[in-house]
């Protein structure tokens, strides 16, 4: 407060008051939002977020919002009954919301609009207007859209008894995320795996999952996968298809392999085949009910295309003396399993013996000796002794060897000649 006096002189007269000029002024209310910027985020369009935005009258005198104007697409303010006066420390709180119309960014404002008092000693009272701004911002986000990389599977023809498996995959293209609740698939011998929900795709992500067909019977057969999500398409379909065909017959010729005699300790071979008619053959696996036996020539497992053949050979070798049979058993995707009966006769190996005779020299011998050997013209060794007459059969000959005998003779004093001729054998195989 000032007050100003000018001195006057006058008779009679003092001091005299020429002017006063007396007026009092407060400090001015303040307004204050917090916060002053509002991100709401992604919003799904057609969705809508709030957010609270407080104001607090931080002066000292009253003030008095008078207007919130908002500005920006899909913006709006809600909670406040103007005008409203807020004395010093005061504070109320005002609701922003966003509601996402469309996709992408937008940006807008809340624009408080106050005034606060200013009051003169003339008795005349004054406002000073002024505002406080809250900036928005926000994005719309496009639903989540999920869509199947191939909207129909077909697994064409498949063999009753197999199966065909073929994959697909589901991409959420919105822009928001989604869930997979459920999955369901509909018709004979189709079944899928991967898509056990629930399942959360991010917007671009996917997933990869398989559908099986495994035919029953011969015949078309359709069917189909159903998708259920939260996605603005709540339901996705994908279309099944496939043929079953019937199985292909596995023929075997012969039925039966006979293999007669054969010797211990040697093998006879015979070649068979398979075929396959009416479709193709897949043989997977060979049984053989024998030792004695043995397959080869073909390598399991084996396709074996409609009206084509694969060669095989059966062996028989004989351990042990005596009959001998089995059965060779071939199992597949055919609808048979076709097996060969195999029978055989395993004989001991002959005994084989070498006869000798020679012409007696003279008078005075009273045995002979017997050598062999292996080399003609020796080395020889002795295999009997004291043999009374002019002959001598050796039966411990081996089959397939050749031998070179001579003989000595030996008189009543035990004097021995020199060794005869040589006699060369040739003992056969067996």
């Amino acid at each position: 407060m000032k007050r100003l006096i000018s001195p006057w002189t006058g008779a009679g007269c003092g001091f005299v008051l020429l002017n006063v000029l007396l007026f009092a002024a407060t400090a001015a209310g303040q307004l204050a939002v917090n916060p002053s910027a509002v991100n709401f985020g992604s919003v799904p369009v057609g969705n809508s977020v709030s957010q609270a935005v407080a104001l607090n009258n931080t002066g000292t005198s009253n003030l008095t919002i008078s207007q919130a104007t908002v500005s920006g697409t899909g913006f709006s303010t809600g909670g406040l009954s103007l005008p409203l006066t807020l004395a010093p420390g005061q504070n109320v709180s005002v609701t922003t919301t966003f509601t996402a119309r469309s996709g992408g960014s937008t940006s807008g404002s809340l624009a408080l609009a106050y005034s606060v008092p200013k009051i003169k000693t003339r008795g005349k009272n004054s406002f000073s207007s002024t505002s406080a701004t809250v900036s928005l911002s926000g994005t719309g986000a496009t639903p989540g859209q999920l869509s199947a990389s191939a909207s129909s599977l077909n697994f064409a023809n498949v063999q009753v008894g197999g199966s065909v498996t073929a994959t697909d995959s589901l991409t959420n293209t919105g822009g928001a995320s989604l869930s997979i609740s459920q999955a369901a698939v509909t018709g004979a011998g189709f079944s899928i795996s991967g898509l056990n929900g629930p399942i959360t795709l991010n917007p671009g992500a996917s997933v990869t999952f398989s559908a099986v067909f495994t035919p029953q019977s011969p015949g078309g057969a359709i069917g189909g996968i159903s998708v259920s999500s939260n996605a603005s398409d709540p339901t996705v379909t994908v279309s099944l298809s496939g043929n079953g065909t019937a199985p292909g017959q596995l023929i075997l010729t012969p039925t039966a392999l006979g293999f007669g005699n054969v010797t211990v300790g040697t093998n006879v071979s015979q070649t068979s085949s398979l075929s396959a008619s009416g479709t193709s053959v897949t043989v997977s696996s060979a049984s053989l009910s024998s030792g004695e036996f043995s397959l080869t020539g073909i390598s399991l497992p084996v396709t074996i295309a409609a009206g084509q053949s694969v060669p095989f050979t059966v062996t028989f070798a004989p351990q042990t003396p005596g009959t001998a049979s089995a059965a060779l058993s071939f199992t597949g995707n055919a609808s048979n399993s076709p097996a060969e009966t195999l029978s055989g006769n395993g004989v001991a190996p002959p005994q084989h013996s070498v006869s000798l005779t020679w012409t007696d020299s003279g008078s005075g011998i009273v045995s002979y000796n017997v050598y062999r050997g292996s080399v003609s013209g020796g080395p020889y060794t002795q295999v009997s002794s004291a043999v009374a007459s002019a002959a001598y059969s050796d039966s411990s000959v081996a089959a397939g060897q050749t031998y070179y005998y001579v003989t000595t003779a030996v008189d009543g004093t035990g004097s021995e000649s020199a060794y005869s001729n040589e006699a060369q054998v040739v003992i056969p195989t067996p």
